[in-house]
């Protein structure tokens, strides 16, 4: 771990080291990749979009939550909204507006976390970050009693079973107050939400906890939001549970949480079999996949693979980006020990703006130079197919038409073989590797690789000495 949080604080040429090209012409680019930078501050963010997203080949930021929330040092109060006001310990209404404007500046979208299927889950009134006073169901101003479900399904009105759909969506999530999206007043209070954001420069939203309301009720709410609006919906899978991803497609995009759980146990037996996830009928088709090797929850939960698996977290990250399957977004957060954690906070509570130095509590996965190389790789080979594959053991390689390879070693021994590839020949650098070019030779199709153990290298046309 402490080797890849080193590797992250170099310089940003020296990470991505997308050499001068050769004679071969760029392909056609296809920025996709996201980076969802949890608990961020709007000043950093926008430090970041400029000086390593852009560079990097970033297409989107999805930011935390930009709504007034309740008052704590919990990660989590972040997702307990008091008001829309676009108020927060991540930064100011004017921060946020500066902050998508540099981003855009730099060739980045914003998405915004938007937090619309509930309220606060404090039994004791109080007040917000921004100075708004709350009880659990009365938000003045904003929403009263008759606003809420009362489900009457449970005996304190919380989610008891994840089989009954009418619990899932009309009962509370951990006794957070649960808007009745069905109904006019509160669907019209939530557009104008996303609308004011949207008047701030933001591209798309990530819609939290989707699966705890009706599609139809996600579909009312977005209806009349600006075409092209970007809508990815939050919506677990769960084993023979009613409500499933594809019941939201209407809408959107949705996030498929069954990718990152199943490439942890690829990971732990054969990396071949990350190339078939997401070619069962029983996953979200590809194009409206978002997919994800961690998020802030999984990554306390221990469901999918975190920043503390060090490589093969790595590994992940490389077969996720080299892939076919889904729109990949990378996660970067912070260093925890206790899973209600929140980020570094100065004495007011106000987070404090990430910075990615060495033992920081910033972890700042984005900047790896394993994942950051293969963003402007996989930005390279664009939509080219899947081909070339190759597999032994612990390792597999496969290309990207005739714009790039990629070869993963997760074995505990290094690897050498003579691999064909569709790669035209000539010499290449590996993208992953840092410092002056690591040059490969592809001569009559092949490429001979020498791979160390538990690491990738991958190579492609835009990156020649």
């Amino acid at each position: 771990m402490t080797r890849l949080l080193a590797r992250a604080t170099a310089p940003l040429g020296a990470l991505l080291l997308l050499a001068a090209c050769s004679g071969t012409p760029d392909p056609p680019e296809r920025r996709d990749v996201g980076v969802q930078l949890f608990q961020w501050t709007w000043e950093a963010i926008a430090t970041e979009c400029t000086d390593t997203l852009g560079p990097a080949g970033y297409a989107r930021v999805v930011t935390s939550p930009p709504q007034e929330h309740i008052v704590g040092e919990e990660w989590w109060t972040a997702y307990q909204p008091v008001s829309y006001r676009v108020e927060s310990r991540l930064g100011t209404r004017e921060q946020f507006a500066a902050m998508v404007e540099t981003c855009h500046d730099a060739g980045v979208d914003v998405w915004a976390d938007a937090v619309v299927n509930h309220m606060t889950g404090q039994d004791d009134p109080g007040t917000g970050w921004a100075g708004s006073s709350y009880s659990h169901y009365d938000y003045p101003g904003i929403w009263t009693d008759a606003d809420f479900h009362h489900c009457g399904l449970t005996a304190n009105d919380d989610i008891a079973s994840y089989q009954d759909a009418a619990q899932v969506q009309t009962c509370e999530l951990v006794n957070l107050a649960d808007l009745a999206t069905e109904t006019d007043h509160v669907r019209s209070t939530i557009t104008a939400y996303l609308e004011d954001l949207l008047s701030l420069g933001v591209d798309g939203f990530r819609i939290d906890a989707a699966k705890h309301m009706a599609a139809d009720d996600i579909a009312a709410i977005i209806e009349d939001l600006p075409d092209g609006t970007g809508i990815a919906q939050e919506v677990i899978r769960g084993s023979g549970e009613p409500i499933t991803p594809e019941q939201y497609l209407g809408n959107g995009q949705v996030y498929e949480f069954a990718y990152g759980e199943e490439l942890r146990g690829v990971l732990a037996g054969s990396p071949r079999l990350a190339l078939d996830l997401g070619t069962s009928s029983t996953w979200v088709p590809s194009e409206q996949a978002v997919v994800f090797v961690d998020n802030h929850d999984t990554e306390r939960n221990g469901s999918t693979l975190n920043h503390t698996d060090g490589e093969q977290y790595v590994l992940a990250n490389v077969l996720m980006l080299a892939g076919t399957y889904g729109t990949p977004v990378v996660y970067s957060g912070y260093a925890f020990s206790d899973r209600d954690a929140g980020p570094p906070q100065d004495s007011a509570g106000r987070v404090l703006d990430a910075t990615c130095e060495q033992d920081g509590d910033w972890v700042c996965q984005h900047r790896w130079p394993e994942i950051a190389g293969m963003v402007g790789w996989r930005n390279a080979v664009g939509d080219a197919p899947r081909l070339d594959e190759w597999s032994q053991g612990d390792a597999v390689a496969f290309g990207r038409g005739e714009r790039g390879f990629v070869v993963v070693n997760a074995g505990d021994d290094e690897l050498r073989a003579d691999l064909a590839t569709s790669l035209p020949d000539g010499d290449y650098c590996d993208v992953l590797a840092t410092g002056d070019c690591t040059a490969s030779t592809v001569r009559d199709g092949t490429l001979t690789v020498a791979v160390p153990p538990r690491s990738a290298q991958a190579w492609d046309v835009t990156s020649r000495p």
